[in-house]
């Protein structure tokens, strides 16, 4: 039988097969990956940025040290003094030579850091070192708060400690200028300062003029000194007594100063009271 078709069913017939509607695939659940967290550590830690009056010195330097040596005399058992004090620097050229940025990648959140300098910023004939007081000096401490702030440390600042330098009897401040800088610092960004140098003053006054040599380098060649063998005569540097006396300011300030690494701080301190030499900057 012949089977007509109509045009219209035609060209349905040949007509493209409609699209199959298909639902879209369900979103897949998102993989929460929880957040990476800082590890939680204890303020056991100062680190020190400083110069040649913290540094640390070998037995072959003795009676040379530096209070910074000494520091951990004055701390609980479990507290660690990282100190990159080192002769010859000032805030320029610890900065300049990479020295700040290394102390920063070894620190860790909670760390205390020291900032100690003065004495070779003022050396303006040395122009690698000079660092004017109220300009460079002010601006690199501001640097290295705000970096150590950055890094979730506790940056303390530490006026210069005083040299063995009087005027009419009484012991005056050479580096008063950038222990300014460091007081004005307080008040514009809550940066604690411990203020060695004017306890340190007050110890010299108190001991006296000539007295006071014993916390600086005076020997002679009779006293067969390891790293002096013809004697020395040193205003700016520190003898044992010398760095045992100038922690223990520096432990004091900084008991005072209700941080969280003050609880960490002796509030006895014999090792530091010291009236005779240990040797090798020993505590005990």
């Amino acid at each position: 039988m012949r089977v007509l078709f109509s045009a219209a069913a035609l060209v349905a017939a040949t007509a493209a097969p409609a699209q199959t509607q298909l639902a879209p695939d369900p979103a897949p659940t998102p993989t929460v990956t929880p957040a990476a967290t800082a590890p939680a550590y204890s303020a056991t830690r100062i680190l020190i940025a400083s110069d040649s009056t913290a540094m640390t010195y070998g037995a072959d330097r003795y009676p040379q040290l530096g209070w910074g040596q000494m520091l951990s005399c004055a701390l609980q058992p479990g507290t660690e003094v990282i100190n990159r004090a080192i002769g010859g620097r000032s805030t320029r050229s610890f900065i300049a030579e990479g020295r700040w940025d290394k102390l920063l990648a070894e620190s860790r959140p909670g760390d205390t850091v020291l900032i100690q300098f003065g004495h070779n910023d003022a050396s303006s004939n040395r122009p690698e070192r000079y660092a004017p007081a109220a300009t460079l000096y002010r601006d690199n401490l501001l640097r290295m708060i705000w970096e150590a702030k950055g890094r979730g440390l506790t940056p303390v600042l530490v006026t210069p400690p005083a040299r063995r330098s009087f005027q009419n009897g009484k012991a005056k401040a050479d580096f008063a200028a950038y222990s300014g800088v460091m007081r004005d610092l307080v008040a514009t960004t809550g940066v604690p300062v411990l203020d060695l140098e004017g306890r340190s003053l007050a110890l010299l006054d108190a001991t006296g003029e000539t007295a006071a040599r014993k916390y600086y380098l005076h020997l002679t060649a009779a006293d067969k000194a390891p790293g002096f063998p013809n004697g020395i005569d040193d205003d700016t540097h520190f003898s044992e007594l010398g760095a045992r006396a100038l922690a223990d300011i520096v432990a004091a300030e900084l008991k005072g100063a209700k941080l969280p690494i003050s609880d960490r701080v002796l509030a006895d301190r014999p090792d530091l009271a010291r009236k005779t030499p240990l040797g090798a900057g020993r505590c005990r």
